[in-house]
C-alpha cells in the first residue's frame, strides 16, 4: 500500500492522507488515479504549479514565437507517448482550448492543465487516459468536445469544414463514441414534468451499425459536397444516437438537415437493395 501510495502522490501531487482515502477506497492504482482525476469535489485535485507548466510550455514552444504549433506538438506527443492522430487529442484540444490544429496558446496551455490539476508529463499521460475514457463512456462531454473539433478544426475566415477534414475526424470521433457507449442508441421515452422528451435506452444492435458510418462518407462524396456545415456537423452525432438499425423512425418533419433527410433516403434504398 506504502509503494501505491507513493506513486499516487507522485502523479498527482495529492497529499498522502488523499492518496490513500482513493486507494483504500477504489483498492486498484489505475482506478484510484481514474477516480481523483474525474472528483469534481473542490480541493480534491492538487493545484497544478504555473511555473512547471510554464517551462513546459517553452521546452515545445516556437523557438521565435510564443505558441506551441506543428513541431512541438510532435515533440509532446512522444513525451506523451501518444499518436498525433489519437483521438484523446481532440479532448486535450477541447480542455486547452487550442485556437487550431497542433497549436497551443500559452494561456490555454496553462489554464488548461490547471484546470485538470497536473503539471507534469507523468500527470498528464495518465490525464489522456482520462479524457478518453470521459469521451467514450460520458454523451455530454462527448458531444463538448465533437462540437468543438468542428470549431478549431475549421479554416479561419471558413464557414465550412472541408468534406476531406469531417469524415477523417468522423472516423476517429463516431467509432470511439459507439465503442465506449456516449453514442449509444436511445429512443424516446414519453416526457418529464417540465414537457421535455425523455429519451431511454435502446437494446444493443437496434442503432447505428460501423457500416452506416462508411455509407454516409459514400453518400457526401456522391452528392458533391465539397465541404460540411456546422448544423450539419452538430446535428449529425445526435442522429447516430437516435437513428434505429433500419432508418424506419426517422421523424422528416423534424428539424434535419435537408442533407441528413436525403441520406435516410439513400440509407432505406441501400438497405431494400440488401446493400
Amino acid at each position: 500500500m506504502d509503494d501505491k501510495i507513493a506513486q499516487f502522490s507522485s502523479v498527482t501531487g495529492a497529499s498522502t492522507k488523499d492518496a490513500r482515502r482513493y486507494l483504500t477506497k477504489y483498492k486498484r492504482l489505475d482506478q484510484a488515479l481514474d477516480a481523483f482525476y474525474s472528483d469534481p469535489s473542490a480541493g480534491a485535485r492538487a493545484t497544478a504549479s504555473t511555473s512547471k507548466l510554464a517551462a513546459l510550455f517553452d521546452k515545445y514552444k516556437e523557438p521565435d514565437g510564443d505558441d506551441i504549433t506543428i513541431d512541438g506538438t510532435i515533440k509532446l506527443c512522444e513525451d506523451l507517448g501518444v499518436d498525433p492522430e489519437d483521438v484523446v487529442l481532440l479532448a486535450v484540444a477541447y480542455e486547452l482550448k487550442s485556437p487550431a490544429m497542433g497549436q497551443w496558446t500559452r494561456k490555454g496551455w496553462t489554464e488548461g492543465w490547471k484546470a485538470l490539476g497536473v503539471d507534469t508529463i507523468p500527470a498528464m499521460k495518465t490525464t489522456l487516459e482520462t479524457l478518453r475514457n470521459n469521451m467514450a463512456r460520458d454523451t455530454d462531454y462527448f458531444r463538448k468536445v465533437y462540437n468543438y473539433t468542428f470549431e478549431f478544426s475549421r479554416p479561419p475566415g471558413q464557414r465550412s469544414l472541408g468534406l476531406d477534414m469531417a469524415q477523417g475526424f468522423w472516423a476517429l470521433l463516431i467509432p470511439h463514441g459507439l465503442a465506449g457507449g456516449a453514442l449509444a442508441h436511445v429512443t424516446a421515452g414519453g416526457q418529464d414534468s417540465d414537457g421535455d422528451e425523455v429519451m431511454s435506452s435502446a437494446a444493443p444492435g437496434e442503432g447505428w451499425k460501423d457500416v452506416y458510418t462508411q455509407w454516409w462518407f459514400e453518400f457526401l462524396e456522391g452528392s458533391g459536397a465539397k465541404g460540411v456545415s456546422k448544423d450539419v456537423w452538430q446535428m449529425f452525432s445526435e442522429f447516430v444516437r437516435t437513428i434505429d438499425s433500419k432508418f424506419e423512425k426517422y421523424d422528416a418533419e423534424a428539424a434535419w438537415p435537408s442533407t441528413i433527410d436525403d441520406f435516410v433516403e439513400y440509407a432505406r434504398n441501400r438497405l431494400a437493395g440488401g446493400a
